[in-house]
């Protein structure tokens, strides 16, 4: 089936301002891009446009796809505004809770509270006595009430685990404040859920994600739900003739070897990616592990998950099996580590090693990731989330290698652009407002880090061919030419025209994936 797309502005992505008059879909890929009188006569089928305007399809480089679909299926707390709201957000969430049932909240912040107040477990078990776990934003972080360290076994004598903080009060007591590491203590203690509650998420997940114009994402969900089968299962369940998404996964290193040896993909909507390793935590946690002390507690420089000859022995690892690595670094120090394990053991021919989030950094870093074969995965609403409270956090001298988007690009850098959802919002349109505008949506003011902004064009880049390149996709994906897959995102407006609102307000009218309508606005 030969399908010619016509009647609106398509824009190739190929150069700034480049556009197509039609474009000629054969099946799953691009045939020919040419005028509409010229392409017509090929054509099985016509789609006329209306006016809206076409691009390259939105591509998520780094989120959590289940734990998406669970944000959507919880209790929100990400919302909430004040340390009181939150109160009795809890106390009517768990107030038909049996003995046993666990409580699980997602994505409270106290810097969006004026108090800051972080909940202590006797607050906790004023609200409900049934286990309670409640996730920080940056999921680097959670908070237990009695009953769940209980059943973790957290007691004043419990041992700080490698890689994590048990926070104690001034007679030794477990607060109930868990960091990195310390999370797994209780979150390891919660029933294991089915893989159909994981399928339920998992297509809730991928419904929205095709409704905000988004045709695929990177996604690591093959470490948490217990067995990788798990997890690997729900995304066969949801994901293949019928839905059409481009799930690109990234795995764990607790789960990677057995992988490479035991698991079956559905290529070419679920295809498996790097291995994940964790370097360090976040900036809101204090986790993220900095080479000078956080200027607002200097007793800490954060946490480093893994030592660095383990970190350098888990790149040898995904090496021995010809494979990149993704690695989660925010810190300057735990990029700087990352950085010599990859050093150490270079990444293989054909392949592109990851480092998702890279928040601060240094000059000399900068000059050593030009020197290999790296991608950035950006989150550009980090920046709209943590300004300006993450200012307390780094101090002003740190800034000026902060959140800095527009240096990364401009040193040659491949970004690529992502949410990291559930932590933040998977709209696209969000992140492309945040990294053109960087400041919240209908804020005025100059921007944080002004000097940071990126064009309209290098902010949808990266989430197009960014995100192709993260992936290796680069010759097949992320601009609108001849021979790539015909993936496509629809909006009902043109993101380079007009004030910066409107790719706010813009509306995903279709998002096409390999030539196939998988979102039409209306369901028409």
């Amino acid at each position: 089936m030969k399908v010619l797309w016509h009647g609106g502005t398509i824009y190739t992505m190929e150069a700034e301002g480049a556009t197509a008059e039609a474009v000629l879909v054969s099946d799953d890929h691009i045939e020919k891009i040419g005028t509409y009188k010229d392409l017509k006569q090929f054509a099985d089928k016509e789609i006329d446009l209306q006016g809206a305007t076409m691009y390259p399809g939105l591509v998520d480089s780094h989120m959590h796809m289940i734990g998406h679909g669970e944000k959507l299926m919880r209790v929100d707390l990400s919302i909430i505004e004040s340390s009181e709201e939150m109160r009795e957000q809890l106390i009517e969430s768990t107030k038909d809770l049996k003995k046993d049932d666990w409580f699980i909240g997602e994505g409270w912040n106290e810097n969006n509270f004026a108090d800051r107040k972080i909940f202590h477990r006797n607050e906790l078990d004023e609200i409900s006595t049934s286990p309670m776990l409640l996730k920080r934003v940056c999921r680097h972080a959670i908070l237990a009430n009695s009953s769940a360290l209980a059943l973790a076994g957290i007691t004043k004598d419990s041992p700080d685990p490698e890689g994590g903080l048990i926070v104690r009060d001034a007679d030794g007591e477990p607060t109930g404040y868990l960091l990195d590491a310390a999370q797994d203590l209780v979150a390891s203690q919660v029933p294991e859920v089915s893989v159909d509650y994981l399928t339920r998420a998992l297509q809730k997940s991928v419904d929205h994600l095709l409704s905000l114009g988004l045709t695929g994402a990177h996604t690591e969900d093959m470490g948490y739900y217990g067995h990788y089968s798990r997890p690997l299962d729900a995304f066969k369940n949801v994901i293949g003739d019928k839905v059409k998404f481009r799930a690109h996964l990234l795995r764990a290193h607790i789960a990677f070897e057995e992988m490479m040896e035991n698991a079956s993909y559905a290529e070419p909507f679920i295809d498996p990616g790097p291995m994940k390793i964790f370097a360090d935590g976040s900036i809101g946690g204090r986790t993220a592990l900095l080479s000078k002390p956080y200027n607002d507690d200097p007793s800490t420089i954060g946490v480093a998950i893994q030592s660095d000859e383990e970190l350098k022995r888990l790149v040898s690892i995904a090496r021995k099996h010809g494979e990149a690595v993704a690695i989660h670094v925010i810190g300057d120090l735990g990029l700087e580590m990352a950085l010599d394990a990859i050093e150490a053991h270079p990444v293989p021919q054909g392949k592109r090693d990851r480092l998702i989030h890279t928040m601060v950094v240094r000059e000399d870093l900068v000059a050593r990731m030009q020197q290999i074969d790296v991608a950035l995965d950006l989150q550009p609403s980090f920046v709209t989330s943590d300004f300006p409270w993450v200012v307390e956090r780094l101090g002003e001298n740190r800034l000026e290698w902060s959140y800095v988007w527009k240096k990364l690009l401009n040193h040659g850098l491949i970004c690529a652009g992502g949410s990291d959802a559930p932590i933040e919002e998977a709209d696209p349109r969000l992140g492309i407002y945040a990294a053109v505008t960087r400041r919240k949506p209908y804020e005025t003011h100059e921007g944080y880090l002004p000097e940071e902004k990126l064009t309209r064009f290098e902010a949808i880049q990266l989430y197009t061919s960014g995100s192709a390149a993260a992936i290796g996709k680069e010759n097949e994906r992320g601009v609108i030419r001849e021979g790539f897959d015909a993936d496509f995102t629809i909006f009902d407006r043109d993101l380079f025209a007009g004030r910066e609102e409107q790719i706010l307000e813009a509306e995903p009218v279709m998002t096409v994936v390999a030539g196939e309508i998988m979102y039409q606005k209306g369901g028409q």
